[in-house]
């Protein structure tokens, strides 16, 4: 049996083991816990029971990572995302007052849009249309995302009325712990030491105790709290007119939120192929449409691939036997939501930012001496981490690869997809220009 599932993770191919894929898993684990107690306090203050949606969280994640290990064999994570759950709350229900069953009906519809995509190739399709040195301006613009995310939740960047950012108190114990972490993980980085990252996490964690920055809150979460939102959405009530604006950006924002995450990790696990191309597509895209679906029915926003999973990729992960790890420890935490919230900022931040200096080795492969690659690529690499999000990023990127090409006549019939994604990105613009 053992032999037999070495050969359907592809094993001996990637260059992995049984050991080196379960400490991935867990430290893609670790650096993305916070969803389980962040995604609940955001859905919450929509109405949403509290432990109903934490139950739903971690049962939606723990879906979509197995599913995306067992069937799409990825070390791609997945759970609710950030910034769509906010959408949810503060724009959707708060700010419009739709009620959160007729929300999450809109996130149930948006999942289904994507299946149905799925299945027919478009999503395939976009993917592939998606020029190589942008692949490249998204995996680099990832790892300044997420370094940014490590610097600014460390403390060691703060926010500055002058200055837009600042030095941050290096003094502050989290701060301080938060920069030993990074010169430990780095150390242990240099002597290639397996599970470097998730080392460094616990170290901190422990060296955290002292500083009281180590919170334990005694609180449980059991699969029975889903009955207060299991199946309880409204789609009918989502498919009125007026509501068709909410599932379009449910739908927008995720599909190349969930690409760009794709193509980044994949790009950093050297998953992709040389002519572009990445293998398995349909399964990794109905993975997280799945999820997405699974999500609004238990109770919870759209399910999307996370950028932390590059963590896991840094400590070694190839296969999908990483996000099933993921998964399993996500089910594990349905009923331990308290020992996931002990781990501190100051120890998961380090690892945000050494993942984000690794993620930036993909920009090497840009040429950056031709304006035809290089512009749109700078746009892509700069715009995600300054607008903090990889879907502005990428939609920059796009635009100024159709524009650049099609002003100086580099205009070719096989990207008129690409061109259609440009037009579709400056809608998106427009409309957010005028929703804000």
């Amino acid at each position: 049996m053992r032999a037999a599932l070495e050969r359907y993770f592809e094993f001996s191919r990637l260059g992995t083991n049984w050991r080196t894929e379960f400490f991935a898993g867990l430290t893609t684990f670790v650096t993305m816990a916070y969803i389980i107690l962040v995604n609940p306090a955001i859905l919450a203050q929509a109405g949403i029971p509290l432990p109903a949606v934490t139950a739903a969280t971690c049962l939606s994640a723990a879906f979509g990572c197995l599913l995306m290990g067992i069937i799409a064999r990825y070390p791609v994570a997945l759970a609710p995302g950030m910034g769509l759950n906010a959408y949810f709350t503060y724009t959707v229900v708060l700010k419009m007052g739709v009620p959160w069953q007729t929300a999450l009906g809109a996130v149930f519809i948006s999942g289904i849009a994507f299946l149905l995509l799925t299945a027919v190739g478009i999503r395939q399709l976009i993917l592939r249309s998606i020029p190589k040195e942008l692949y490249a301006a998204v995996a680099g613009g990832i790892g300044l995302f997420i370094a940014f995310i490590g610097l600014h939740n460390a403390g060691i960047i703060t926010a500055a009325p002058a200055t837009l950012v600042t030095l941050g108190n290096v003094r502050d114990p989290q701060t301080a712990l938060a920069l030993i972490g990074v010169v430990v993980i780095g150390v242990l980085q240099v002597w290639r030491v397996r599970g470097a990252i998730l080392i460094g996490v616990l170290a901190i964690t422990i060296a955290a105790v002292p500083f009281h920055l180590v919170h334990w809150k005694v609180s449980s979460y059991k699969l029975s709290a889903l009955t207060l939102t299991a199946f309880r959405l409204d789609i009918r009530s989502a498919l009125h007119v007026g509501l068709l604006e909410i599932i379009f950006v449910f739908f927008f924002v995720d599909l190349f939120d969930n690409l760009g995450t794709l193509v980044a990790v994949a790009k950093k696990a050297e998953l992709i192929e040389k002519d572009g191309s990445i293998p398995r597509l349909n399964r990794i895209l109905f993975a997280d449409a799945a999820a997405t679906v699974l999500g609004s029915l238990t109770g919870t926003s759209t399910v999307t691939s996370y950028v932390e999973s590059s963590a896991g990729v840094a400590a070694g992960g190839r296969s999908g036997v990483t996000a099933i790890v993921t998964g399993l420890l996500f089910l594990l935490a349905l009923g331990a939501a308290p020992l996931v919230g002990i781990i501190p900022t100051a120890a998961t931040a380090p690892a945000l930012i050494i993942v984000g200096s690794l993620m930036l080795a993909t920009v090497t492969e840009i040429e950056w001496t031709d304006p035809l690659a290089a512009i749109p690529a700078f746009l892509t690499l700069i715009m995600i981490p300054l607008s903090a999000s990889i879907a502005n990023g990428l939609g920059f990127g796009v635009i100024a690869y159709a524009c650049v090409h099609l002003l100086t006549g580099r205009f070719r019939k096989q990207d008129w997809l690409l061109y259609l994604l440009a037009v579709l990105f400056l809608a998106r613009f427009v409309y957010m220009a005028n929703a804000a």
